[in-house]
């Protein structure tokens, strides 16, 4: 695979387990299917991640100007899934060829970019969960503490945080000639080798499924034990576009965590043998391929659920792209676009930044 959340397949692919007597897992099989499995999926990932997540960008900055805390949040997020997507057309090609072909430094730096991608991106759904909390639980200390000021100073340090947590990816990666192939992956110190590849599967684990969860449980909870109460229905409204996020973002993600927690603690989970290695490799395979998509999954999570981001890219594309293909009718689109920023009263600014889009 190349990339740091699976260097557990980079790893198998130049050391093999050791079974007694049986002879070694060629792997071959498992390397067939990556190549055939890999290269189109990222490609569509790419085509849709990097156009969707840049409309949101747009939306937000040319429309909603930033007006709020969620606003500074839902822009780091679609950077993220940016940053995430532009690492994969060089982990397709190699996919495809099992041929790493563009040099140490962009093995280390790209497989540090994917990993931040990764991060930030749990990272600021934890943050957005935080907020919809101080927003509904919190209420009145929610309006000094969720300002612009504020989110762009917690979005800092979160991107400190994630770059942190993306270090291994750049100091432990790198390349090795192998016959004739060049591969790109993890190589950690021998004399501790095993350890530093369960710390990192765990680190993961915690990191990305197990800490967000226990975060998001306690966050809804209260959320809800606050609906409930008051049985407000603005605020029902302002909570599901974060509540969806968040789902979906288990939804895709989980499957990959509990198969790369399996795959790398096989020797102390199984009885280990080439077929079940053979397994776990290509639900790893499998699975991330899925968790993938979630990059591209936020913006139709917006186009569905917030009302506001279909009307702004609505207008967006009567403005910009109708009107390409039509010269006689721009009063329409201008007009289209004074309708939708004549909705934005400052009563309804509010509610607008509390719901997100």
């Amino acid at each position: 695979m190349g990339n740091d959340t699976t260097d557990f397949i980079d790893w198998t692919a130049t050391t093999e387990f050791d079974y007694g007597d049986s002879t070694p897992c060629s792997g071959t099989e498992e390397k067939h299917f990556a190549a055939k499995l890999l290269p189109p999926l990222y490609s569509l990932v790419v085509i849709f991640g990097l156009t969707g997540n840049m409309l949101v960008v747009l939306i937000l900055v040319k429309y909603k100007k930033l007006k709020g805390m969620t606003d500074i949040y839902l822009l780091n997020l679609a950077i993220s899934d940016l940053l995430f997507v532009f690492s994969l057309p060089f982990w397709a090609y190699y996919a495809a060829t099992h041929n790493w072909i563009f040099g140490e430094a962009l093995c280390r730096i790209l497989s540090g970019v994917y990993l931040l991608g990764f991060y930030s991106g749990i990272f600021f759904i934890i943050l957005l969960t935080l907020d919809r909390y101080l927003a509904i639980v919190h209420a009145v200390f929610a309006l000094t503490a969720r300002t612009v000021t504020y989110g762009i100073l917690t979005s800092a340090v979160t991107w400190a945080v994630a770059v942190f947590a993306s270090v291994p990816g750049v100091v432990f990666h790198k390349t090795q000639k192998e016959n004739s192939l060049c591969t790109c992956s993890s190589h950690y110190p021998s004399d501790a080798a095993l350890n530093w590849k369960y710390s990192y599967t765990l680190k993961i684990n915690i990191l990305g499924l197990i800490i967000p969860m226990l975060i998001m449980i306690f966050s809804y909870s209260q959320i809800l034990k606050t609906l409930l109460r008051c049985k407000n229905e603005k605020k029902k409204k302002a909570v599901r576009l974060i509540f969806v996020i968040m789902i979906f973002y288990f939804i895709f993600w989980t499957p990959f965590h509990i198969s790369s927690f399996l795959y790398t603690f096989q020797n102390s989970l199984f009885t280990p043998n080439c077929e079940l290695k053979g397994q776990l490799e290509k639900a790893i395979q499998v699975t991330e391929s899925v968790s993938m998509i979630h990059c591209c999954i936020n913006p139709v999570i917006y186009a569905f659920v917030g009302e506001k981001f279909r009307q702004y890219l609505y207008a967006f594309f009567r403005k910009n792209v109708a009107a390409l293909l039509c010269k006689k009718c721009p009063s329409l689109y201008h007009e289209k676009l004074e309708r939708v920023n004549s909705t934005i009263t400052p009563s309804t600014a509010e509610h607008d930044i509390s719901t997100g889009l």
